[in-house]
C-alpha cells in the first residue's frame, strides 16, 4: 500500500493530521485525517470556512485512493462535490474516507467529515482517474 500521498506539503502547511495506514493492509482504499478547527479557521460568520473542510475532504478521499495505486501509478481528480450538513466554530473534524469503486482508470471516492461528536458536519465525494508516470 502506498503512503506517499499521505505527507502533502498542504497537509502539512493547513495542519492536517493523517492517521496511519495499518500494516495488514485492512486499510486499502481507506483514510482518515484529521484538524483542530479554531476561530483562526472562521469565515466571517463566525464558522469554520467551507474550503478548509472541503480542503480535509480532498485530502482524505486523495489519501484513500493513492492507498489503492501501484508504485508505478499517479492520479488525478476529476470532479469533486461537497455537501455542508451543519455548521461548526471549534473542535477537532474528522473525515473518513473509502473507495467505493476502483477501475483500471478511473475510481469513486466517498467521504464522511464528522465532528468532536461524531455529527455529520459534511459528505462528498470525488471521482478520480489513474495516470501512468
Amino acid at each position: 500500500m502506498s503512503e506517499r500521498f499521505a505527507d502533502a506539503p498542504i497537509s502539512r502547511l493547513v495542519g492536517f493530521r493523517v492517521l496511519p495506514a495499518s500494516d495488514d493492509g485492512e486499510q486499502l482504499g481507506e483514510a482518515t485525517v484529521e484538524i483542530d478547527c479554531g476561530p483562526h479557521h472562521h469565515n466571517p460568520m463566525g464558522r469554520v470556512h467551507g474550503g478548509l473542510i472541503s480542503a480535509l475532504a480532498d485530502a482524505a478521499m486523495g489519501i484513500a485512493f493513492g492507498r489503492t495505486l501501484l508504485e508505478s501509478e499517479d492520479f488525478s481528480t476529476i470532479e469533486m462535490k461537497v455537501s455542508f450538513i451543519r455548521p461548526i466554530r471549534v473542535g477537532t473534524l474528522k473525515a473518513d474516507a473509502v473507495v467505493i469503486q476502483r477501475g483500471l482508470r478511473i475510481g469513486f471516492v466517498e467521504c464522511k467529515i464528522l465532528d468532536h461528536r461524531g455529527k455529520l458536519v459534511a459528505t462528498a465525494s470525488s471521482t478520480c482517474t489513474v495516470l501512468s508516470s
